[in-house]
């Protein structure tokens, strides 16, 4: 994409009132440097995402006329210099960041919160924001406009006096009134995909894990559910929402548990009782795959798809985020290729971040797992931690390729792998011309307001 102009940088005052500098330019991060991006990456901050300050730190911007990047910590505001610190943005589902925000983050005082943190700047030329992403699944269901709370909270009383006994129903109310989970709220809308959390341990120690933190860290995004369902408990649940909902996904492995692989008996008892009672829909299984002989398990009960969270296909970076307990990253492998193997669709969760996931012995890696396995699908998912800290930990010094490239690079070595950010019904695993599904045209995109 060619451009008489780089965006122009966006900082805000200590206020958190937002602005773009009337010189500055946007600039990026791939790991811990600063980078210009590149016009093909730079699209129209999708509608439902949001702007936030980087509290006290300081942008990093491109100065045009000194051809070098710049620490912005003052901006001169008359006869005044104020301090201003970074903005980023949190995008919308669908879309996978390819840099991170600019900034000075030696000078953060505070852990950040979990969220994923999103290069974004002023483009003068279309007179929009302008974040560095690229959109990698066309599904509009998610979308917040689909999610009106006057609607749900009648049902989630109606559904609740239906099963005044059922704990995991009670459970889903709270994840969606409280934590405002879609997937939680589809259940009480009775459409598309619902979650079916299980199991209260995990034997991963995830860096960003959203469900548990030590106190000294970031808080949690929500509570664990506290106890196990019952084969009973869940089929309640499950089995009308196949039976009714319109493209029906139940899937067991949520934001608001450990993971569902040392709940294995009773989420196979369960899909035994499901596929017995009817042919609709579509069971998927969300794990770290720890145990490869517990996914053959679910895999004989009848499971349609699973996919499987990595933040990478190397050891030595895996463990460092997940820190098993009992397992190897081998075991995780072993997993996929056995489900693939076993006729499921297969997705990995790959938690991604600019610098590591585009790192150029991370996409080789990337290429030989794809390989080896038989991959169906990578859900790009942009992965929500403190970038600071994650690059820290995993102790990643320079730039990647570019995440743009490496996308490019893995759908021309394997032109039927899919790009996506949600699960799949049955229907829909391998739709017409998935060879040329990505890049997805940015007409498809819809601008923020």
């Amino acid at each position: 994409m060619k451009r008489k102009t780089l965006p122009k940088l966006l900082y805000a005052d200590a206020k958190g009132n937002i602005f773009d500098h009337p010189d500055l330019c946007m600039a990026g991060m791939s790991g811990p440097e600063a980078v210009l991006p590149e016009g093909v990456e730079l699209i129209p901050l999708p509608e439902g995402s949001r702007l936030f300050t980087i509290p006290d730190t300081p942008p990093v911007a491109w100065d045009e006329k000194q051809r070098k990047f710049v620490t912005v910590a003052t901006v001169r505001e008359g006869r005044r210099n104020l301090p201003v610190q970074a903005v980023s943005a949190f995008m919308a589902p669908g879309y996978v960041r390819t840099l991170l925000p600019a900034c000075d983050y030696g000078k953060k005082k505070v852990h950040l919160p979990l969220w994923s943190y999103t290069a974004v700047g002023w483009d003068e030329e279309r007179d929009c924001f302008v974040v560095a992403a690229s959109r990698v699944d066309t599904n509009d269901n998610w979308n917040p406009n689909n999610y009106d709370d006057r609607k749900l909270d009648p049902l989630v009383r109606q559904r609740l006096a239906e099963m005044p006994n059922n704990r995991l129903l009670e459970q889903l109310a709270r994840c969606a009134v409280d934590y405002h989970c879609f997937a939680a709220k589809n259940l009480f809308f009775r459409r598309w995909e619902a979650p079916l959390p299980t199991s209260p341990a995990c034997n991963s120690r995830c860096l960003g894990c959203i469900s548990l933190q030590p106190s000294d860290c970031c808080p949690s995004n929500q509570e664990r559910i506290g106890f196990i369902p019952t084969p009973e408990e869940i089929v309640e649940l499950a089995l009308p929402h196949l039976e009714q909902a319109p493209e029906p996904i139940v899937s067991y492995g949520q934001g608001c548990e450990g993971d569902p692989i040392m709940q294995a008996d009773t989420v196979a008892e369960a899909t035994r009782r499901l596929k017995k009672a009817t042919s609709r829909g579509t069971v998927n299984f969300n794990s770290n795959g720890s145990f490869p002989d517990r996914i053959a398990l679910l895999c004989d009960a009848g499971m349609d798809s699973m996919r499987f969270s990595m933040n990478s296909v190397r050891e030595e970076f895996y463990d460092t985020y997940y820190r098993p307990v009992g397992y190897r990253f081998a075991d995780v492998k072993e997993s996929v290729r056995l489900a693939k193997e076993r006729g499921l669709f297969v997705m990995i969760n790959y938690l991604v971040s600019p610098g590591l996931s585009d790192n150029a012995d991370e996409v080789e890696a990337l290429l030989r797992f794809i390989g080896d396995t038989g991959l169906d699908m990578i859900q790009m998912r942009n992965l929500s931690i403190d970038p600071d800290f994650y690059n820290k930990r995993m102790g990643v010094t320079g730039r990647g390729i570019g995440m743009y490239r490496m996308l490019e690079r893995v759908k021309r070595e394997f032109p039927r792998i899919q790009y996506g950010y949600y699960n799949r019904t049955r229907e829909k695993f391998y739709p017409e011309g998935l060879e040329k599904s990505w890049p997805i045209p940015l007409s498809t995109a819809r601008q923020s307001r």
